[in-house]
């Protein structure tokens, strides 16, 4: 039986679970900082970064204070957010938890007045391309970066166009 999650706004006192959520979910498909496609300059400035620039940070709160998911929406500009930081604990994936941050954060970025979602991910990460290719993403360019193939791709949230984000 999947534990429930409740999804909530990241508050100042997650921020070093959040950080080792984060550090959890690169080491777990081989990425490490230096390797060229790891950064980390926005995890200490959330607030600032995403929640007081027209973006959202979600968290997904087990009911023991555990913090098994989190995803990010930062603004790019006025008609474009990009979806970062979307991380499952590797003893809590595989239970939908990813895709209620990524439907969530989708949903909110509706509500903030976003027409496009832009975001990447690296083809080592397998269940996140699945995951961004079930909710309609497409891949609209891909590029070698450090050992790393980064896929780039977008959701239009005014379109009920049908797209798919695979890999080529």
């Amino acid at each position: 039986m999947t534990a429930p999650l409740r999804v909530r706004r990241f508050g100042l006192t997650d921020l070093d679970k959040v950080w080792e959520l984060h550090q959890l979910g690169l080491a777990q498909v081989g990425l490490a900082p230096g390797d060229g496609v790891y950064y980390d300059d926005d995890l200490p400035r959330i607030k600032e970064v995403y929640l007081d620039d027209r973006g959202e940070f979600l968290v997904g709160e087990l009911p023991n204070g555990r913090i098994a998911a989190m995803g990010g929406l930062r603004r790019v500009d006025d008609e474009v957010a990009e979806m970062c930081r979307l991380r499952v604990h590797p003893d809590h994936q595989r239970r939908g938890y990813g895709a209620l941050i990524l439907e969530t954060l989708e949903e909110r970025a509706h509500e903030l007045g976003y027409s496009v979602l832009r975001g990447d991910t690296t083809l080592q990460q397998g269940a996140a391309v699945s995951l961004y290719r079930k909710y309609g993403w497409r891949e609209v360019c891909r590029e070698e970066r450090g050992v790393s193939v980064v896929l780039y791709g977008e959701k239009i949230l005014t379109s009920a166009r049908s797209s798919e984000f695979t890999p080529r």
